[in-house]
């Protein structure tokens, strides 16, 4: 959940850039006209790749004691580090879109809030009525998070897993491009 709410930041980060005038000056020098954007996502998921690593160490200081060992959780990491960035070419389209970085955190929050809380990560499903139990089962948020406990476990299912990575493929190929091009034009 902590690496799902990170993602919002890089669209925050991107507007302000674009408003404080920084992305001008990367358009002056010469470089890949995208390189900016790429790498500023790529260290997002740097950034994404250590708060879930405090998050498990601290896990396992509680006293988590994961049944698939370490490969198990590199795993588990792996995938939601995989999610999380492709949702973060989504806020970064709403960081190309919107005004100023607050617009882009109340947006991005007001989409992340409801998906993480209507999701298993706090909630067994089977104690929801049939409407709300029929949304949290095909909640991505849902998926990713029994995928990861699963992973974590050794019993995950290849299906949740298979779904996680074309969730977030599909972010990629659809935000990946329309943020390239929004970042060209602003």
């Amino acid at each position: 959940m902590s690496v799902l709410f990170t993602t919002v930041y890089s669209g925050v980060a991107l507007n302000t850039d674009r408003t404080k005038g920084v992305v001008d000056r990367f358009r002056s020098l010469p470089v890949w006209q995208s390189a900016p954007l790429v790498g500023s996502l790529l260290g997002d998921a740097v950034r994404y790749l250590l708060a879930g690593t405090v998050i498990i160490v601290l896990g396992v200081a509680l006293g988590f004691r994961p049944g698939a060992g370490l490969p198990g959780v590199l795993a588990a990491l792996g995938l939601v580090v995989l999610f999380a960035f492709g949702l973060s070419w989504f806020f970064s389209t709403l960081g190309l879109l919107l005004r100023t970085p607050n617009a882009v955190m109340n947006a991005g929050f007001m989409g992340i809030f409801p998906l993480t809380f209507l999701s298993n990560v706090f909630v067994d499903p089977t104690t929801l009525p049939g409407p709300l139990e029929a949304f949290v089962a095909v909640n991505p948020i849902s998926i990713l998070a029994t995928a990861s406990r699963g992973l974590m476990e050794g019993n995950a299912d290849g299906t949740d897993i298979a779904i996680v990575l074309a969730v977030a493929v599909a972010l990629t190929a659809v935000f990946a491009p329309l943020t390239t091009r929004l970042y060209r034009r602003s």
